[in-house]
């Protein structure tokens, strides 16, 4: 499915916490990403919000918090949307939660407490896991055994989307799963969103394979 395409004064009072934005990057490991999971997806954030301190406007701010290389610290980011969509080199897509699930099982204050955590604590961006999490050949054996491409649940560390599901799942939006085996494309594939997703920026020719399309129980523990 193609996304809309709208701009970004379009999209930002409409972008609430916990909407998710997908990145298609044209770096080496960005394209080892999109090799390794046949996708367009390489990389994800998720969308915070922060009001302006005794505004009397309501004024607020989009901000991402995400796990990648940033102002000299690779791991746990937090940063204004805009600057990172103005600085970007790639495709960015906008995917709204739904709304339904908002309203009856997103605790804000359990997302807030938990991603604001991990970036408090500066956890570093774990390499090793991210590729681990990509290589689903052989995760399961026989006798409920699990191969070498499966990894294993750790947050002393996080790869992009294992921060992002693992956000998700704290704030209930999605049952008990193996955040360190979520990728990329996986997050932006599971049936959570409303059913159009947004392109910001970069090429109109990519999209995300099957969005929206899968059950977050598949990733269970």
């Amino acid at each position: 499915m193609p996304a809309a395409t709208i701009t970004y004064d379009e999209a930002r009072g409409r972008m609430r916490p916990g909407d998710v934005i997908a990145f298609g990057g044209k770096g080496h490991f960005s394209n080892i990403i999109k090799f390794a999971t046949c996708s367009d997806v390489s990389h994800v954030g998720v969308i915070l919000q922060t009001k302006v301190c005794d505004d009397t406007t309501d004024r607020f701010f989009n901000q991402i918090i995400e796990s990648t290389s940033l102002n000299g610290f690779n791991g746990v980011n937090i940063s204004r949307f805009s600057d990172r969509l103005n600085e970007y080199e790639g495709e960015l897509w906008w995917l709204p939660l739904k709304k339904k699930i908002r309203k009856e099982r997103f605790d804000a204050v359990a997302f807030y407490n938990f991603l604001f955590l991990q970036a408090k604590q500066r956890k570093a961006y774990d390499t090793p896991q991210a590729i681990q999490s990509a290589l689903d050949v052989l995760d399961e054996l026989p006798f409920g055994a699990h191969g070498p491409g499966y990894a294993s649940e750790d947050f002393s560390k996080f790869f992009c989307s294992e921060l992002v599901a693992a956000g998700l799942e704290a704030a209930g939006t999605v049952g008990t799963i193996n955040a360190s085996e979520v990728t990329p494309i996986d997050l932006c594939r599971w049936n959570i969103f409303e059913k159009t997703y947004y392109q910001l920026k970069g090429d109109s020719g990519k999209e995300i394979s099957r969005f929206n399309a899968l059950d977050p129980e598949l990733w269970n523990v």
